[in-house]
């Protein structure tokens, strides 16, 4: 406990506001390093740089929780009770679907465990380490607090530290933060409350270094990184009942009662009214009893969430976790990262500024080297604009990047190195300038890597064809292009920098900025043929040449998307770890928010914004604002927690492993599968396969099938089952015969229910779910919008039943079940094709729409025949004989139920039509 102690104390002291000197004096280092003797010491005291792991659950712990189930203690009883009386088929059915269940959650049940291991995989093996005096390489476990590491291009940081020294430093923190974008690295303190993600003199655990070299001293190694801590976040959220399973529970106990209701007072009509010998109604009671709770039903349910599961994979969800596909039924809070998801995470060049012309615009987005450029309404070709062309030329030459088709691919493009430089790559290859050709007749001779004090980069070329003529090209901040420029290109020719052209500058590069785009300015100068290295000295009196914006855009179904998800009753937050600006001009370019706010206070809030709010404000910043930027792994926590106390179902989505805690939180974590960290992955329930948004609001329209579909079989069950109680309750209460033995009644729940069940949980959606809100969360499967049609069903399917039997019963008993028991099966099978549809007429829907439901009503009607003609079932089951001619007229009576039903849904539509006028 002590060594974790000291280590907190270490993390308390806010290192990224102390100066070098402080830094150095508070961890008791120095800047040749530490010795090895105190290195070793240091070991004992904080412990090893690494990520601790909670010992596993057992494995047969987590198989034996897989039984824990409302559902499955029901089953248990049904086939205690069916061993008892020795229907085996009966046990063994209940035994493979527990089974199956069981075995299909155990497999789910260590993601935690999955995503800490992930994290674990981010910590490097090797590091560089000064130790006395002597610059070594080590195992990354054995960096301890006040060590002096080296850190240089495509090296991954070892532990999180303070920078002391830097070369053009810049890493790569998309692991943490979700922006793609390398971050320039500074040494000064920075104020105390400044957040993680904004804390420009430290470097972390995990991430990567993208250009220069740094030295850094370690301030904080294994569980006490972000990282480490992320992992104990991850540790200790709950992992809590899905949607679906406390529904399924709730469902359970509703069927197990009505279930007993109905074998209780059958016992009692038969044993106190009818008198029946006790061996006899017990017997009957039991096998209503077993009739009643339904085995087949788990079982039925898991090939419902598999097919959600399939289509939803169609629409590029790939489901994880299979109850999420019912839980996204009741979403009603996405909380949505923006790189990646709401854009591209493809930085694409939109916007050319050129002194003296009027803005040229380019089209595309992605690497795919294909667009055109417009310029007052007309497409134009580049190249014929003389000074546009030298402006590619500059972008394409002064850039360390390169455009690389994929193998087998024709139009799928990747790029090495800096976003940014890429989609100047794609933009100049867009006006047909590629940077190979450019290489055959110019040579770089030197070159200045991008400075964060200089804001630029420049390269020094030598012209091959024209006698080794030289120009210095130079790329970077716009401030910094202007205040190293005398001249402007104004129409190809070279003029002398005004104020005027300083402030129109100023004007196109606030216009750029404005609408969220990054923006460079690009500058050139010729010089002497002599010279052959570059230096800081001889990039002024540049001829400034234009302004290029660039932007990740959105993408181009997002904006319908969010429509979709607005008209569904789904509220979108965007929380990213971009700029407040960026994510506004996104939010408003996609309709998050309207363009006319002004004030952006209104619609956006940083993470340094809500860390001063006390937690009403909090609370109801959350509740109002729909835009959050800079925010860091605790803050994303934060807002999904508040939202889920407020009684919210809350989908996050992320890609980073900054974001992991949250989609551990979330009622449903959704991953990016394309830019997605493992660590993520493991942490949610789904993986988009093509990192859309739109993908999301596809994947909750099939959720809200899925419930559909559940109700839907779960509803056909309970009607048959009430059907059977209520014509063997009245019957005994008319003192007729029994109208069906218990095994004619196992045949109907196990058989004949089986095959008609199995057919309603493939049916597709027939409304459009997305115009209606999302349900209630603590809302039922079974409630009370479903008793009006269950009594209506079952009146019928007993008064038909009833009146057949008492019919045949003057002729004789057995054939009287018979009728009974085919009136009985007819009307189930009809049944199933009235619950295609729960509100739509089966004339709108087709009745033949669902070929699985075709079938179905052939292979049961085959069943029916062959259980009643086959003379050894015949004896089985105790049959007389029906003439085809009577079957038939059974199969008309019981076909009545289809027009019952559909006179009721004409007047549900009316209700419900006058209900939302009103």
């Amino acid at each position: 406990m002590n060594i974790i102690k000291e280590d907190k104390n270490l993390a308390k002291n806010k290192f990224h506001a102390k100066t070098v000197h402080e830094v150095l004096q508070e961890l008791n280092s120095k800047i040749e390093g530490l010795s090895k003797g105190e290195a070793n010491a240091r070991i004992v005291k904080y412990g090893l740089n690494e990520i601790s792991e909670k010992k596993e659950s057992s494995q047969i712990i987590i198989f034996l929780k897989q039984f824990k189930s409302f559902m499955v203690y029901i089953l248990a009883i049904a086939a205690a009770i069916s061993f008892f009386f020795e229907r085996m088929i009966d046990v063994y059915v209940i035994i493979g679907v527990v089974a199956v269940n069981a075995v299909v959650g155990y497999f789910q049940e260590s993601k935690a465990e999955k995503a800490i291991r992930a994290l674990k995989e981010m910590i490097v093996q090797r590091a560089k380490v000064y130790r006395d005096g002597e610059l070594v390489q080590i195992p990354a476990k054995y960096i301890v607090p006040g060590d002096m590491i080296l850190v240089e291009e495509g090296d991954r940081i070892p532990a999180d530290a303070r920078l002391i020294e830097i070369n053009n430093f810049r890493t790569v923190e998309s692991s943490l933060t979700g922006e793609p974008y390398a971050v320039d690295k500074i040494i000064k303190p920075l104020p105390e409350k400044t957040s993680f993600i904004d804390q420009k003199n430290m470097i972390w655990l995990g991430t990567f270094a993208a250009a220069g070299h740094g030295r850094a001293i370690v301030t904080a190694g294994g569980d006490n990184t972000i990282i480490g801590k992320l992992a104990t976040t991850i540790e200790n959220i709950e992992q809590r009942k899905s949607h679906f399973q406390a529904r399924i529970d709730v469902m359970a106990k509703q069927m197990a009662f009505l279930a007993v209701v109905g074998a209780l007072i059958i016992f009692i009509v038969g044993y106190f009214i009818r008198k029946m010998l006790l061996k006899d109604v017990f017997i009957f009671t039991i096998a209503s009893l077993v009739a009643g709770i339904p085995e087949g039903l788990p079982s039925i349910l898991a090939i419902v969430l598999a097919i959600g599961a399939y289509r939803m994979a169609k629409r590029n969800a790939i489901i994880r976790n299979r109850y999420s596909t019912e839980t996204l039924a009741v979403v009603d809070v996405i909380i949505t990262d923006k790189t990646g998801t709401l854009t591209k995470n493809k930085i694409t060049v939109q916007e050319i500024a050129l002194p003296g012309q009027s803005e040229i615009y380019v089209t595309g987005a992605g690497y795919e080297p294909k667009g055109e450029f417009y310029q007052d309404k007309k497409q134009i070709v580049p190249l014929e604009n003389k000074h546009l062309n030298k402006f590619l030329h500059i972008i394409s030459f002064c850039n360390n990047s390169r455009l690389i088709r994929k193998e087998n691919h024709e139009t799928e493009y990747e790029i090495f190195g800096e976003p940014t430089e890429a989609a100047m790559i794609v933009a100049a290859e867009k006006a047909g300038i590629k940077k190979e050709a450019i290489l055959e007749k110019e040579k770089r001779i030197d070159e200045m890597p991008f400075n964060p004090q200089l804001k630029y980069r420049a390269s020094l070329s030598v012209l091959t064809e024209k006698n080794g003529e030289r120009e210095i090209y130079v790329v970077g901040a716009p401030e910094s292009a202007i205040k190293h420029s005398r001249f402007i290109l104004k129409n190809g020719r070279k003029t002398r920098l005004t104020k005027k052209d300083a402030i129109e500058i100023e004007r196109k590069i606030d216009n750029l900025t404005r609408k969220a785009m990054r923006v460079l300015g690009v500058a050139y100068k010729e010089t002497h043929s002599g010279m052959n290295e570059l230096h800081e000295k001889d990039t002024f009196e540049l001829i400034f040449t234009g302004l290029v914006g660039m932007s990740d855009p959105p993408r181009e179904e997002v904006k319908e998307a969010i429509g979709r998800a607005t008209e569904a009753g789904i509220r979108v937050i965007m929380a990213t770890g971009d700029h407040k600006n960026t994510a506004v001009a996104i939010a408003k370019e996609i309709g998050l928010i309207k363009q006319e706010h002004e004030n952006e206070k209104l619609v956006a809030l940083t993470g340094a914004e809500l860390a001063e709010m006390n937690e009403r404000d909090f609370e109801k910043a959350v509740k109002n604002v729909s835009v959050f930027a800079r925010l860091d792994p605790v803050m994303k926590l934060k807002i999904a927690k508040i939202l889920q106390r407020e009684g919210h179902v809350v989908a996050m989505t992320g890609d980073g492993v900054n974001d992991a805690p949250a989609l551990k939180q979330a009622d449903i974590g959704i991953a990016m599968g394309k830019i997605g960290t493992d660590v993520a992955r493991e942490s949610s329930e789904i993986v988009l396969a093509d990192d859309n948004f739109a993908s999301i609001i596809n994947a909750i329209e099939e959720g809200r099938t899925v419930f559909i579909n559940t109700r839907r079989t779960s509803f056909f069950l309970v009607t048959t089952g009430f059907a059977e109680h209520a014509t063997i309750i009245a019957t005994m209460l008319l003192n007729l015969p029994l109208p069906l033995l218990p095994a004619q009644i196992l045949w109907l729940n196990i058989v004949g229910g089986g095959v008609t069940d199995l057919a309603l949980s493939t049916e597709q959606v027939h409304e459009y779910r997305l115009k209606e809100k999302p349900r209630k969360k603590d809302e039922n499967i079974l409630n009370k919008d479903v008793l009006p049609p269950i009594i209506l069903m079952t009146l019928v399917m007993m008064i038909l039943t009833i009146a057949v039997f008492n019919f045949y019963l003057k002729i004789d008993e057995t054939k009287a079940r018979t009728a009974a028991f085919a009136v009985i099966s007819f009307t189930q099978i009809f049944n199933m094709v009235n619950m295609r549809s729960l509100r739509e007429s089966l004339f709108k829907v087709g009745f033949f729409g669902n070929k699985y439901v075709t079938w179905a009503f052939l292979v049961s009607t085959f069943l029916l025949l062959v259980v009643i003609y086959i003379p050894f079932l015949q004896n089985v089951f105790e049959f007389g004989y029906l003439s085809y001619f009577e079957l038939f007229a059974l199969f008309l009576i019981s076909f009545s139920i289809i027009p019952t039903v559909e006179i009721y849904k004409i007047f549900r539509r009316r209700r419900r039509a006058r209900l939302i006028g009103s």
